[in-house]
């Protein structure tokens, strides 16, 4: 294993056997339950709401609260990962996880709900940086885009799946199925995972943390998730807002400054020395802003606009989903062989078409099957492209004794910025007249085209040229 400073030859790994690729499907099978967790929640929430009668506003908290938490935590997850041992973490982070389900699951009202998802955020916090980090290092540096695509299709089989998943279980039991049912399936892979996977972690590391660093670093991440995500129900005018965002970008701020000098960072800055991992958070940065905005554009559109059941808005989100699925596993396997830099910028173009052509050519009438399905065709090979090659991308030169610390600051750019472009969208969709004037959503779609755009061109003159492979060489 090559030290922690240096990248990692082409193939400095033998290829991989039947229990590397059996550990990979115990991971992705994690990762899905994350994903259907987090699409099936905003399928249920009306049903939770009636259970709880609670204002939406309150109950917003069971999705919120998660994702500021696992924002918060994944930079100090995946440092912890890489100087203890990612195996370490990923089977306790699994067990957290599934108590924190089983709480949500039998939680008696909204407060105990909100805390359950607290906790269950803490498990997927570590879980999404060890997941990847746990398995790569058994594969050959030209077959880890291919394992990361697997994990990308995975993901957009997830979307297509939670909200249909958590509508059955809703109307066949309760909205409690949709957690309850990461118990067992949790089970299972604490009791494979022990036999299947293997201990790795950053050969140079003493098992030490800057203690000061994690507080500044997790207060700051989690007081500017919390600013964005109050931004969407109060509005960007809040003055609130701009303290608690600005006193966040403080306290990171001081954390990257103490970690240029700090023995043992939370944040390893000269990892951004790697043109290609500097490059995937900026581009990144620019793709997440329009990622979850477009999907809940979408949502908005199909229900609140053009009055669509929920039946008919799930069936017609789900060929974009289906088709990303399909290639994100091919679209690893030409990344591994061509490089990241066209694959990425030629998805995420096609994504902007997608939306641009939305702007054009949806308006005031329904046009479900013969407009808004067919053009979703073009965001369905944009993000199969895309959704997971931007992980491969920014780990495509990092040593794997860093895997857990690099994939940790990936998510957290993602996180940060799924929420940004969310309160960025609601914010345009609910200007002036709300959210029935089609002018609204053709502004929101533009800006939606626009950040992907934006994410193709940064990421098409940025990115190094070539495979991870022949950079190696």
């Amino acid at each position: 294993m090559t030290s922690p400073a240096s990248s990692f030859s082409a193939d400095d790994v033998e290829e991989p056997g039947r229990d590397a690729w059996l550990a990979v499907g115990v991971t992705t099978l994690v990762f899905f339950l994350v994903v259907i967790d987090v699409s099936a929640v905003n399928v249920v929430f009306p049903s939770m709401s009636d259970d709880f009668e609670v204002s939406e506003a309150t109950l917003g908290w069971v999705i919120s609260g998660y994702n500021i938490t696992v924002a918060a935590l994944l930079m100090v997850a995946g440092r912890y990962a890489d100087s203890i041992g990612r195996k370490k973490l990923f089977l306790p982070g699994v067990g957290i996880f599934m108590l924190g389900s089983l709480l949500s699951g039998l939680a008696p009202n909204a407060t105990l709900l909100i805390a359950a998802r607290v906790v269950q955020g803490i498990g997927g916090a570590i879980i999404s940086p060890t997941a990847i980090a746990v398995v790569l290092p058994a594969f050959p540096a030209h077959k880890r885009s291919s394992v990361i695509g697997i994990t990308g299709a995975t993901g957009a089989l997830g979307a297509v799946a939670g909200p249909a998943i958590g509508a059955f279980v809703t109307e066949a039991w309760s909205w409690r199925g949709v957690f309850l049912i990461n118990v067992p399936l949790c089970l299972l892979v604490l009791a494979l995972s022990p036999k299947l996977l293997t201990e790795s972690k950053n050969p140079n590391a003493t098992g030490r943390v800057d203690l000061l660093g994690v507080p500044i670093g997790t207060a700051g991440v989690a007081l500017v998730m919390f600013a964005i995500v109050r931004s969407e129900s109060n509005g960007l005018g809040d003055p609130l807002i701009a303290v608690l965002f600005v006193t966040g970008i403080a306290l990171i701020a001081a954390l990257v400054r103490r970690s240029r000098r700090h023995p043992e960072p939370l944040i390893e800055t000269d990892l951004f020395r790697h043109r290609s991992f500097t490059s995937t958070n900026l581009g990144l940065a620019f793709y997440s802003m329009a990622f979850t905005s477009g999907f809940l554009i979408n949502s908005l559109l199909l229900q609140e606009l053009w009055g669509q059941s929920l039946r008919t808005t799930g069936t017609a989100l789900m060929l974009s989903p289906l088709i990303a699925a399909t290639i994100s596993p091919v679209a690893g396997r030409w990344a591994d062989r061509i490089g990241h830099r066209w694959i990425l910028a030629v998805g995420s173009s096609f994504c902007a078409a997608g939306y641009f052509s939305y702007r054009l050519l949806l308006g005031d009438d329904p046009t479900v099957w013969t407009r808004f399905v067919p053009l979703s065709v073009l965001i369905g090979i944009g993000v199969g492209s895309t959704i997971a090659t931007w992980s491969s991308a920014g780990l495509a030169d990092i040593a794997p004794a860093r895997f857990g610390t690099s994939n940790a600051m990936i998510r957290t750019t993602q996180q940060v910025f799924y929420a940004f472009g969310i309160s960025v969208a609601i914010a345009i969709i609910t200007r002036g007249v709300g959210n029935t004037d089609v002018a609204n959503y053709h502004l929101a779609y533009t800006f939606v085209g626009g950040c992907y755009a934006l994410a193709a061109v940064t990421v098409a003159v940025t990115f190094p040229s070539g495979s991870s492979r022949s950079r190696s060489t």
